[in-house]
């Protein structure tokens, strides 16, 4: 036995916690109350002690699924011999009673998973086996006891459903027959509720049903990526926290690079590096709250005067997240080792402060107003730059080899010192580190004759983190830039993906092409006057999406397989970036795309086109947002 492609999963989640569901409705992965916590199914990372929750109808033809329209709620159709059943999988979440009619980031959400069993034609009989594991990735099963429709585990966690149960604690067996018309409801609860959930499922699914149509139709974007834009806003939602506002950047630990490799990481954290593209992409949208819950978590809980940024955080804000392995786990496909935590926060990485200041001015273009304390500590961080440009570090990919002068880094640096003097003051040190950058950059940052951009100083390999230089706002020869475009596809692109790089990096093995690198390259494509290939480019990009329009980090340029953690956020992020981009290409051509990230924003939100949009959408939706918001109220008493 082993688990199923990791393509061949959905995500459902409430804001708070998320699970996998694969392609034959077995939940594979589940973690009810936080997207960071422990996970009471983990097959994903284990095949055979891992625990998940099947639904196996009886006779099998044909199993079919998608996402119910512009929401997160999962609908799996079984057909077989006898009948048809369709299995709603989702999370339940609303806004809380207080919230004004535009709030969707104030959330309740009861860390509860429904199953709804629905038979829609003839008769189907249905086994579903139960196996859920202990806390801590503990391969060791709870013990559980029956009352009544009630299965109690230790720890907390009840399984209320009318079935027949046989089986014994490692491993439940629930058998059902539905007919026509008939509607079970399952609910997996990680609190104990005061009432039978079940008696509440209609008002439950209702609820959450509103609140994710409501949700969808602030999107902004009108054009003719409107699904797949969609699709990935929804997704990123999934990914956000909604009590802190901090986004992971993905929900799950430890899915491979390379199938049998070392490359597998925990990303269920928080990066800096996320922030200017979550800000850009959720609010050229009309996703501003969630952009701006995203920078309050990350101003009032990430960055503490006087103390070293790091480049990721936990959800509360933790900066300390060792990282560790689970031996006791097999690992996807037997990719070992399982890591929870993550000693890249312990690296020094310089292109995060041009990042961080990147996202400074862009909320500033879009209508922040900086606090006296965060303009301290902007400007600390720039004459921190400027102290220590000079000093190799592990780079954007997070490398564990020795440190090095990493190209991209020296322009995300000039990037923070540049962004400091547009928002900040004119210093005088700020101004002569930024130019000594840049002449850095020309002297010891090209390779070639004719010159390109290298990975970094003195070496002439390429980098795909180089793609994102044309959007920077440098002062490059555009020579130069198309150059190191053309080089890179050269070295790193295998038809329509782009590979990271090729140079060692401290670990053993390989990987896949990056998605986001691919997006990157659409956006650096459009930036010199290749704009069909780039939408070409782009189209055939979200033809590699699964069946329900969503993406892993990386994928096999062979097989087309998924690898890496799934969904991932800066996949999603870049094709929403990349979409936008080639709007305001489409409107406003090469020079439409000048300058900063703060620059697009505002040609993106201010534009006439999109002003005209977003009127269309505000009539249109009225009648959703102003007189049926309430129905997406979760109230639990």
């Amino acid at each position: 036995m082993r688990q199923p492609g990791i393509e061949d999963y959905a995500l459902i989640g409430d804001c708070h916690g998320a699970a996998l569901v694969s392609r034959d409705g077995e939940i594979d992965w589940c973690s009810l109350l936080r997207l960071d916590g422990d996970p009471i199914f983990f097959r994903l990372l284990d095949a055979e002690q891992g625990g998940s929750w099947t639904i196996e109808p009886a006779q099998l033809r044909r199993v079919s699924r998608r996402y119910l329209e512009r929401t997160n709620i999962l609908e799996t159709r079984f057909e077989t011999a006898t009948g048809v059943l369709d299995v709603v999988d989702f999370m339940p979440v609303g806004r809380v009673r207080t919230a004004t009619v535009h709030d969707y980031v104030t959330l309740n959400a009861p860390g509860w998973l429904v199953r709804r069993l629905r038979c829609v034609a003839g008769t189907v009989e249905l086994t579903s086996r139960f196996a859920p594991r202990g806390w801590h990735f503990s391969t060791k099963p709870p013990r559980m006891r029956r009352e009544s429709e009630q299965i109690h585990c230790d720890g907390g966690l009840t399984l209320w459903c009318d079935a027949d149960v046989t089986g014994d604690e490692g491993e439940l067996c629930l058998e059902a027959r539905l007919a026509a018309g008939e509607t079970r409801d399952w609910v997996l609860t990680g609190i104990e509720p005061l009432f039978d959930p079940r008696e509440r499922g209609d008002y439950l699914f209702d609820t959450t049903y509103a609140f994710w149509r409501e949700w969808s139709e602030y999107s902004r974007y009108r054009g003719p990526y409107e699904d797949m834009v969609r699709r990935s806003a929804l997704a990123l939602k999934l990914m956000t926290y909604a009590p802190t506002g901090a986004m992971v950047a993905a929900p799950t630990t430890s899915l491979p690079e390379e199938i049998g490799g070392e490359r597998n990481w925990d990303y269920r954290f928080a990066w800096i590096r996320d922030a200017t593209f979550a800000l850009f992409a959720l609010s050229v949208l009309g996703y501003s709250a969630e952009g701006r819950r995203f920078s309050e978590f990350l101003t009032h809980r990430c960055l503490r005067e006087g103390s070293l940024l790091r480049i990721m955080y936990g959800l509360d804000g933790e900066p300390f997240l060792p990282e560790s392995t689970l031996d006791q786990l097999s690992g996807y496909r037997d990719s070992r080792p399982v890591r929870t935590g993550n000693e890249a926060a312990e690296q020094r990485q310089l292109d995060v402060f041009g990042e961080l200041l990147d996202w400074a001015e862009l909320r500033a273009a879009l209508g922040a107003r900086l606090s006296a304390d965060e303009r301290g500590l902007l400007k600390g961080i720039a004459d921190h730059v400027c102290a220590t440009w000079r000093v190799p570090d592990q780079g954007l990919w997070e490398m564990r080899c020795a440190p090095r002068h990493f190209t991209q880094g020296k322009a995300m640096a000039w990037v923070a010192l540049d962004r400091a003097l547009r928002l900040l003051d004119d210093k005088p040190l700020w101004r002569e580190n930024r130019d000594a950058i840049l002449q850095a950059i020309q002297d010891e940052g090209c390779a070639g004759q004719p010159p390109y951009l290298a990975q970094s100083f003195g070496s002439s390999d390429v980098d795909a983190a180089l793609l994102q230089v044309p959007l920077l706002g440098l002062p490059l020869d555009r020579g130069l830039i198309e150059r190191t475009i053309r080089q890179i596809e050269r070295d790193l692109r295998a038809d329509d993906l782009v590979y990271r790089y090729t140079t060692q990096d401290g670990l053993g093995g390989s990987e896949g092409a990056f998605f986001i690198t691919s997006f990157w390259m659409v956006e650096a494509l459009l930036t010199v006057g290749r704009a069909e290939e780039a939408r070409d480019l782009f189209e055939r990009l979200l033809s590699r999406a699964n069946d329900v329009g969503l993406y892993a980090e990386e994928i096999d340029p062979k097989t087309g397989a998924f690898l890496g953690n799934f969904p991932q956020a800066f996949t999603h992020l870049a094709l929403i970036s990349s979409a936008s981009l080639l709007h305001l290409h489409e409107v406003r051509g090469e020079q439409g795309l000048a300058g900063t990230n703060a620059d697009r924003a505002k040609r993106l939100v201010g534009a006439t086109e999109g002003l005209k949009a977003l009127l269309f959408a505000l009539v249109r939706n009225r009648s959703v947002r102003l007189f049926s918001s309430r129905k997406s109220v979760l109230a639990l008493t």
